[in-house]
């Protein structure tokens, strides 16, 4: 389902989510947080090609996860930390949120079983 009038912030974290959804990507960013790669040097990692390890590095670039800085012919690519602790903060929202709303049902069915009254048993 897409929900029409999210605010920047919103497809932010999307783009953010999306990036961290694939595993090669999430492994991208474990190896560029060991210290910076150029691109050639990170897809020699991976069976795929070059131009499909190209694309990965976009959607972390776009999700902000990587900063990519050109140095003569390579191109490198960084972990950017602060991304990470956006994503942190992210699913911090989005706990408190579901806890709150847990609080208010249960307050709710407490309050629903503490005007019943016991059924009879005898």
């Amino acid at each position: 389902m897409v929900v029409d009038g999210l605010g920047e912030a919103d497809r932010a974290v999307d783009r953010l989510f999306h990036a961290l959804a694939d595993a090669t990507r999430r492994d991208m960013l474990r190896r560029c947080g060991r210290g910076e790669l150029s691109v050639s040097r990170l897809a020699a990692a991976y069976p795929m090609s070059f131009a499909a390890v190209q694309k990965h590095v976009t959607v972390l670039e776009r999700a902000g996860l990587v900063t990519k800085e050109r140095r003569g012919r390579e191109q490198l690519v960084r972990t950017d930390p602060d991304a990470v602790a956006r994503a942190r903060r992210a699913l911090d929202a989005l706990e408190s949120a579901w806890r709150a709303r847990v609080d208010r049902m249960t307050g709710l069915l407490s309050e629903e079983e503490g005007g019943q009254e016991a059924p009879d048993t005898g």
